[in-house]
């Protein structure tokens, strides 16, 4: 269990990140930003999905990944499975940690996967008895726990029952994803509170996308609510589908920069993160996505002028 002052960050950027990307991102590119994350002091870096490539093509070398992956003391390297099909090939190809998602609205639910929230969750029984049987620990994921894309605002307490399904059944944390962006302090911490009633605040984490600018916000509320564990990607990877040409995830250079300047431990080295943003940018032809990277380069760019 994390003291008071250390905070736990999930680097999503791997997978989450760039999943989305309309330009393939080869293997080797993949497993240096794991090996440059993992370098920067990041213990947690979700790494691959084990989905259809036929609907996730970039996430097609998943398996050739984890089996090609130099494995760090210390550091997990979970994957996103979304049925038993996935879990059985993850567990092939190595890994110890798999993510189950679920939606906290039915209509995005019915077009993002094709079946109701009851009916998703249904889908993970078997996947939490295989975890179980093999030892495997499972982190759940809620999505749209704010707002959905097509129902508007979303109750607390359906949040609260997503999150009470998913942790019954095994899953020893779950995140609560903003999806879409739109959440705002005082909207999240209801959200929380809802939650909180259910889920023990040290078994809760906070993934917020900044669509509307307000990702470091929420995470500064959820701190301050209790929560020390954050889900971000390096350099803000990751678009919002629902919000053309929208930011995604929040940029994990932002987030410990807030946390550090909170009093938090994340065992993170900013300057090491920031060169990786960098990295990562000129791979895939574009500037940092994240404020703090920005700020950051470009001071160093005028000491050395």
């Amino acid at each position: 269990m994390n003291t008071p002052h250390q905070v736990r960050i999930v680097e999503v950027g791997p997978r989450d990140g760039l999943q989305n990307e309309q330009q393939t991102v080869t293997t080797d590119t993949k497993l240096e930003l794991i090996d440059r994350l993992a370098d920067a002091g990041l213990r947690a870096i979700e790494s691959a999905s084990f989905v259809s490539p036929k609907w996730v093509p970039q996430m097609a070398d998943h398996a050739d990944l984890m089996q090609r992956l130099v494995r760090k003391l210390g550091v997990s390297y979970p994957v996103l499975t979304p049925n038993l099909k996935g879990f059985e090939a993850a567990l092939a190809a190595g890994a110890t940690e798999v993510a189950v998602f679920a939606a906290s609205s039915e209509s995005f639910s019915q077009k993002n996967i094709n079946c109701s929230i009851a009916e998703s969750i249904a889908r993970f029984d078997p996947v939490f008895a295989a975890a179980r049987e093999h030892g495997i620990k499972v982190r759940g994921y809620v999505s749209c726990v704010v707002a959905c894309p097509y129902e508007g605002p979303i109750a607390p307490q359906a949040v609260a029952d997503v999150s009470r399904a998913l942790y019954e059944r095994g899953a020893y944390e779950i995140s609560l994803g903003d999806t879409i962006g739109t959440g705002t302090p005082s909207s999240v911490e209801r959200m929380l509170d809802a939650v909180a009633r259910i889920v023990p605040v040290d078994r809760m984490a906070g993934h917020y996308h900044d669509t509307y600018g307000m990702a470091v916000a929420n995470v500064d509320a959820s701190w301050r609510f209790g929560l020390r564990t954050f889900d971000s990607s390096i350099s803000g990877l990751g678009g919002c589908p629902y919000a053309k040409g929208a930011t995604g995830n929040v940029a994990t250079e932002d987030v410990v920069y807030l946390l550090q300047g909170l009093g938090a431990d994340t065992g993170i080295d900013l300057d090491a993160l920031v060169d990786t943003s960098q990295w990562i940018s000129d791979r895939l032809g574009r500037a940092p996505g994240s404020r703090v990277a920005r700020a950051m380069l470009a001071k160093r760019a005028a000491m050395t002028a």
